[in-house]
């Protein structure tokens, strides 16, 4: 498929801003589906990284397309390529979110890139997110999104295996059954399909099954990684390298080394998921 690159870094400096109020409801929502305790009130602390489930943009659903996600060329560039996953990101935390605030997100497209990838042509797209609680500076965010084409029966099955993911240090298995993956879809209003519509993901985009969310797992690590350490992390940057599907459960580890704290996901006897380092 070509992809014209030249039109697509057109779209490098658009802007977009959104805010919310974030609500008590939704505080104790996003606990309850990490199944941690807690119900915080207005004013307390807000859960780590639950400002994914803030500011998303809202699209009328005549406006969405046959995947579930907007329709292409809005904000984001109108990238030719059928599949869009989150690859990565990075964050700098510089203040609190607090339960009642006013939370902002300005977002800015800085990167577009095309390349060429083992299955075919990779469009990579960045966005810069400043996250503002009530006006104070709260979290700085990169977000990678690759969009790739649908790879053929032949590369599929070409494959080569891949090495099994080591156990950190610290671990313990999630369970990716359906009703987790609906939860936090409604609660970050993602309507991509791919995560709760399963014949969609295996008989339309061909896939063994749902596929966990990029930023669940990015948060799973990160409440590991403030776990673990006994503080929240200054910065906190992942990559995904390979899908979780709900076919199986998969591990979050965790491994101190010096300064730094590694972190990855992965299903029992498959490899490395999505890959994170925390510092703080």
């Amino acid at each position: 498929m070509d992809v014209d690159i030249d039109h697509l870094r057109q779209w490098i400096g658009n802007t977009q801003t959104d805010e919310e109020t974030l609500s008590p409801t939704l505080a104790r929502q996003f606990n309850a589906t990490f199944d941690r305790e807690g119900a915080p009130a207005a004013g307390d602390v807000a859960p780590l990284l639950i400002h994914f489930c803030l500011t998303a943009p809202i699209t009328t659903a005549s406006e969405l397309g046959p995947d579930g996600h907007p329709a292409r060329g809005g904000f984001l560039p109108p990238v030719p390529l059928p599949r869009r996953m989150w690859a990565g990101g990075a964050f700098r935390f510089h203040g609190d979110i607090r339960v009642g605030d006013l939370v902002q997100r300005h977002s800015t497209i800085t990167d577009v890139v095309l390349k060429q990838g083992r299955t075919g042509p990779l469009c990579f797209v960045t966005v810069e997110h400043e996250i503002t609680s009530d006006g104070r500076a709260a979290v700085s965010e990169r977000q990678d999104i690759v969009y790739r084409d649908a790879p053929s029966a032949d590369a599929s099955a070409a494959q080569t295996p891949q090495t099994p993911a080591p156990a950190g240090t610290y671990s313990r298995m999630i369970t990716p059954d359906a009703p987790l993956l609906f939860r936090y879809s409604a609660m970050t209003f993602n309507g991509h399909r791919i995560h709760y519509d399963k014949p969609y993901a295996t008989q339309v985009e061909g896939y063994p099954g749902l596929i966990v969310h990029g930023p669940m797992q990015a948060t799973l690590l990160c409440q590991t990684a403030a776990d673990q350490h006994g503080a929240a992390p200054q910065t906190f940057a992942f990559r995904s390298l390979s899908p979780l599907f709900d076919d199986a459960d998969f591990s979050v580890n965790a491994t101190r080394e010096g300064e730094e704290m590694k972190l990855w996901t992965a299903r029992s006897g498959g490899p490395v998921a999505m890959q994170a380092t925390a510092h703080w």
